[in-house]
């Protein structure tokens, strides 16, 4: 839906992942915005969905318990997709909390003009928003707007982070994400939802390298031979790919060696998920 793509925007650097593959965002993701006037804390969370394992039922938790601990809801939908089912258990599922809720229709610049104001019609209809606003996360269109909106709602209060903060993730969150999001890019099917990654080393060697060592966890061994590829191509290309990025956010040269490794159904394995990092 573009959740990570606005929060990177609002923060005015990439701290999520972003992919076109659904629940890409699987833990809670703090973005912070400091100007002279107010600071704005946004937590990007898991998309609210109907769970089929205990990862998605870990996932659906944590947005539950965001929702009643913010001063605002930012719904984020997709212009171009029409509305249906998951929509309305969405909408559902917020019609149980009390905090406003700001409807964001996102991707407007894939739509025509004229397909704006039925949306914006039909979403009025089934919830009482506190706002509507349609924008693009991807070119920035109207978040001109949508920021003194969000603003404008919030509580009053101190400022909770320095200025220069704009995220609390630690580096090791950082560095096992830019990897998965690395193969969400390149695998699909049922891979990318079937992927953890763990940070097993991760140190500053003598000659100012940054040396990881990083696990890929996957589901099955057809899953590890689609991962690494023919002739370890595909690992390679995931590797090269997060070494670049990772090259940029830290300033300094990375040396990057990647296992596959298989976790027989952890998704649905509560020790696995513990041990992931899923708790």
């Amino acid at each position: 839906m573009g959740k990570s793509t606005l929060l990177n925007q609002f923060v005015g650097q990439k701290i999520a992942i972003v992919s076109d593959k659904p629940q890409t965002t699987r833990n809670r993701i703090l973005g912070i915005l400091t100007t002279e006037e107010a600071q704005a804390v946004f937590i990007d969370t898991p998309g609210i969905h109907k769970p089929h394992h205990k990862l998605g039922a870990y996932m659906m938790r944590i947005a539950e318990d965001i929702l009643k601990e913010v001063d605002i809801v930012m719904y984020v939908v997709d212009a171009a997709a029409r509305p249906g089912a998951g929509e309305e258990y969405i909408l559902d599922q917020l019609r149980g909390v009390s905090t406003p809720v700001i409807l964001v229709i996102n991707k407007i610049d894939l739509i025509k003009k004229q397909e704006i104001l039925p949306l914006i019609d039909w979403y009025s209809k089934q919830f009482d928003f506190q706002e509507i606003v349609p924008a693009s996360a991807l070119t920035g269109e109207n978040l001109d707007k949508l920021l003194p909106v969000l603003i404008t709602k919030l509580k009053d209060g101190p400022f909770y982070y320095p200025a220069e903060m704009v995220t609390d993730q630690p580096e090791r969150f950082v560095v096992a994400e830019v990897i998965r999001e690395k193969v969400l890019r390149l695998t699909r099917q049922e891979i990318p939802h079937a992927v953890a990654v763990v940070i097993e080393e991760m140190q500053e060697r003598e000659n100012g390298m940054l040396y990881l060592n990083a696990a890929v966890y996957v589901e099955r061994d057809s899953q590890k031979g689609i991962i690494i590829g023919r002739g370890g191509s595909m690992l390679k290309e995931i590797g090269q790919l997060a070494r670049r990025e990772l090259e940029a956010i830290f300033g300094s040269q990375v040396y990057l060696e990647l296992w596959v490794k298989v976790k027989k159904s952890w998704r649905d394995d509560e020790a696995a998920l513990r041990s992931l990092g899923y708790e």
